[in-house]
Protein backbone atom coordinates (compact mmCIF):
# COMPACT_ATOMS: atom_id res chain seq x y z
CA UNK A 1 0.00 0.00 0.00
CA UNK A 2 1.39 3.40 -0.99
CA UNK A 3 1.96 5.98 1.72
CA UNK A 4 0.14 9.24 1.01
CA UNK A 5 1.76 12.34 2.38
CA UNK A 6 -0.20 15.41 3.35
CA UNK A 7 0.28 18.59 1.29
CA UNK A 8 2.86 21.03 2.67
CA UNK A 9 1.01 24.32 2.81
CA UNK A 10 2.86 27.64 2.57
CA UNK A 11 1.63 31.22 2.69
CA UNK A 12 1.52 32.71 -0.77
CA UNK A 13 3.84 35.63 -1.42
CA UNK A 14 0.83 37.26 -3.09
CA UNK A 15 -1.11 37.46 0.20
CA UNK A 16 -1.58 40.89 1.66
CA UNK A 17 0.12 41.93 4.89
CA UNK A 18 -3.02 43.17 6.64
CA UNK A 19 -3.98 39.73 7.97
CA UNK A 20 -7.29 39.70 6.10
CA UNK A 21 -6.03 38.27 2.79
CA UNK A 22 -4.31 35.03 3.77
CA UNK A 23 -3.87 32.59 0.91
CA UNK A 24 -2.01 29.31 1.36
CA UNK A 25 -0.75 27.09 -1.45
CA UNK A 26 0.53 23.53 -1.70
CA UNK A 27 2.04 21.69 -4.65
CA UNK A 28 0.68 18.16 -5.04
CA UNK A 29 2.17 16.44 -8.06
CA UNK A 30 1.48 18.57 -11.13
CA UNK A 31 -1.29 20.50 -9.38
CA UNK A 32 -1.40 23.46 -7.06
CA UNK A 33 -3.93 23.70 -4.26
CA UNK A 34 -5.09 27.03 -2.90
CA UNK A 35 -7.04 27.67 0.31
CA UNK A 36 -7.95 30.37 2.79
CA UNK A 37 -5.53 30.06 5.72
CA UNK A 38 -8.23 31.24 8.12
CA UNK A 39 -10.45 28.32 7.08
CA UNK A 40 -8.10 25.35 6.69
CA UNK A 41 -10.96 22.82 6.71
CA UNK A 42 -12.86 24.79 4.08
CA UNK A 43 -12.87 24.48 0.29
CA UNK A 44 -9.66 23.99 -1.67
CA UNK A 45 -9.17 25.04 -5.28
CA UNK A 46 -6.94 22.72 -7.34
CA UNK A 47 -5.39 23.85 -10.62
CA UNK A 48 -2.59 22.58 -12.79
CA UNK A 49 0.71 24.13 -11.73
CA UNK A 50 1.35 25.35 -15.30
CA UNK A 51 -2.03 27.11 -15.41
CA UNK A 52 -1.26 28.79 -12.07
CA UNK A 53 2.08 30.09 -13.37
CA UNK A 54 0.37 31.50 -16.49
CA UNK A 55 -2.25 33.16 -14.27
CA UNK A 56 0.39 34.74 -12.02
CA UNK A 57 2.38 36.00 -15.04
CA UNK A 58 -0.79 37.58 -16.41
CA UNK A 59 -1.38 39.34 -13.07
CA UNK A 60 2.21 40.57 -12.98
CA UNK A 61 1.97 41.89 -16.53
CA UNK A 62 -1.48 43.40 -15.92
CA UNK A 63 -2.80 41.59 -19.00
CA UNK A 64 -6.04 40.32 -17.48
CA UNK A 65 -9.17 42.12 -18.53
CA UNK A 66 -11.21 42.88 -15.44
CA UNK A 67 -14.71 44.07 -15.95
Amino acid sequence: MAVRSEPRWFKSSYSGGSGTECVECAYVGARLRVRDSKCVDGPVVAVRAHAWRVFIRALEGDTLAMG
